[in-house]
């Protein structure tokens, strides 16, 4: 995974049915072979601003800890203060504070607030950014998509810290 160039895929939603839709889609596309997603999630975030996540979705399709890290990698790429409200240990917290420190150095990143903003849902997806384009066209329905570059050494040093952390991730993630 280290030599790998990826991809955050980001698409917004006001109809948090349109962002299910398209999150099915992208997953049909994926088993019909068009493209592969290392990690996706479908993020709702209600009028007072609390985001839940409402679908999932990574290669080690599972329960608890497997669904639980590859939530948590995709949220913590997207918008890590939603994963640092959530996730404890201290090497999430660090990894989270390099990644944010990284996008404002080098403005890589997502505005949470432009695709994510309180009563909208987001559709989030990693992948090798060969497929980039891909995905963000699977991303039909959305009122807006972007693509960005992500650091693969933050994601192998993320995933790797939240396995490390996965049983008390999932905990707080399903709390």
């Amino acid at each position: 995974m280290g030599t790998q160039n990826l991809a955050l895929v980001v698409g917004s939603y006001d109809d948090t049915e349109a962002a299910s839709d398209d999150y099915q889609a992208l997953r049909s596309g994926q088993d019909a072979g068009g493209y592969e997603i290392i990690g996706a999630v479908v993020l709702v975030r209600d009028k007072d601003g609390k985001v839940r996540v409402k679908e999932h979705g990574d290669k080690s399709v599972g329960k608890g800890a497997a669904w639980g890290a590859g939530a948590g990698v995709v949220v913590g790429l997207f918008a890590p203060p939603l994963l640092a409200a959530t996730a404890v240990g201290a090497g999430i917290g660090a990894i989270l504070g390099k990644i944010k420190k990284n996008r404002e150095e080098k403005q890589f990143g997502v505005d949470v607030d432009e695709y994510l903003a309180p009563g909208t849902s987001a559709v989030v997806a990693v992948v090798d950014d060969r497929w980039a384009d891909n995905v963000e066209k699977a991303l039909q329905r959305s009122d807006k998509r972007i693509s960005k570059a992500i650091d693969s050494d933050d994601y192998e040093k993320l995933r790797k810290a939240i396995e490390e952390s996965a049983d008390d991730v999932v905990e707080q993630i399903n709390s």
